[in-house]
């Protein structure tokens, strides 16, 4: 079982548009879509989709819209009430799939509620493959929240029993804080983007100068950006790239995966479909480079799909996902 955290759930509302969107204009949409979201929320919808057993953790009332989605699309979950309304975020799609979001804060969770999700998540993952810890943070929670979940997560385990596989896919602050503490706290797997890469390598101590687009046409600078990630510690980073797929390198090597062009419709959630690629081939037993396959084979299945609809792995083609070798020094 794969085990998911979203500290920081929301209600998601995507407006396609009949074309750009015009600062100061009156638009109409062309449809308007609505799901439970947060990155661990969709990776778990993603891995529902394809039929691998998951727990979505996240706090939340029971008459909360973002719940009462995750019952209407049969998305196991616990939550912890919190007494407040959880966020609502918006994203505006235009066509080619240019999306343009719009995040709410969302509410303060105290120190009390801090401890009582970490618990919560602490209970729920016995016997676990895998724990994600995604998203952003909602106002109150440290930087270095994810970090200390996965000391919490391992020290669990330390009578010898086998601790989860932990995977962070987060940005800014607690991001870099998921490095940057000692190797009980860092994860297994880290999947920034471009723009976050580049934010961990320097955090690792690797200030790259090259911009998000720099590193997305140049799978090289993005493998040695990744490797001194992995050279601090951390297990393995699933780079993605958008249209140019993704890069994944570990301890033994680099590897990138790029798919045929799709007709991209929303971008939205496409990241978190790559990880759940990523993560239910891990589960299967896959190599590291067949694991690379299904993420981007997920992440362009899911850029041709409205909204932050994700894909079942029937609608994927891994086939078509081409693997070259890179150098990662």
């Amino acid at each position: 079982m794969i085990v998911t955290l979203t500290a920081n759930p929301s209600l998601d509302r995507t407006v396609a548009l009949p074309g750009p969107l015009l600062r100061g204009e009156v638009q109409r949409a062309v449809s308007v879509r609505q799901e439970s979201g947060g990155k661990g929320v969709n990776v778990s919808r993603a891995l529902v989709a394809s039929g691998m057993k998951t727990l979505a953790v996240l706090p939340g009332g029971e008459a909360d819209p973002v719940l009462a989605g995750l019952r209407d699309t049969d998305v196991p979950f616990a939550a912890l009430p919190i007494g407040e309304a959880l966020r609502s975020n918006m994203a505006f799609t235009e066509p080619g799939g240019v999306t343009t979001k719009i995040n709410e804060p969302g509410p303060v969770l105290s120190t009390e509620q801090q401890e009582a999700l970490i618990e919560l998540l602490l209970d729920s993952a016995r016997g676990a493959s895998w724990v994600v810890l995604a998203g952003s943070l909602p106002p109150g929670v440290p930087a270095d929240f994810y970090a200390t979940v996965t000391r919490r997560l391992r020290s669990r385990h330390e009578d010898g029993t086998e601790a989860p596989l932990i995977a962070v896919d987060s940005s800014g602050a607690p991001l870099a804080a998921a490095i940057s503490g000692d190797a009980l706290g860092k994860p297994d797997l880290l999947k920034p983007n471009a723009e976050e890469l580049g934010e961990l390598a320097a955090a690792a101590g690797f200030a790259t100068d090259k911009s998000a687009e720099e590193l997305e046409a140049d799978p090289e600078a993005a493998a040695a950006a990744a490797a001194v990630v992995v050279r601090s510690g951390v297990g393995a980073v699933l780079a993605t790239l958008g249209s140019r797929g993704a890069v994944l390198v570990t301890a033994d090597g680099a590897w990138l995966a790029t798919h045929p062009p799709v007709n991209a419709v929303s971008t939205v959630g496409a990241g978190d479909s790559s990880l759940a690629g990523y993560l239910l081939a891990s589960s299967q037993g896959a190599a590291p480079v067949d694991c690379l396959r299904q993420a981007v084979a997920h992440g362009a299945a899911a850029a041709s799909l409205p909204g932050s609809t994700v894909p079942a792995v029937r609608q994927t083609s891994p086939d078509a996902v081409t693997i070259t070798t890179l150098k990662k020094d």
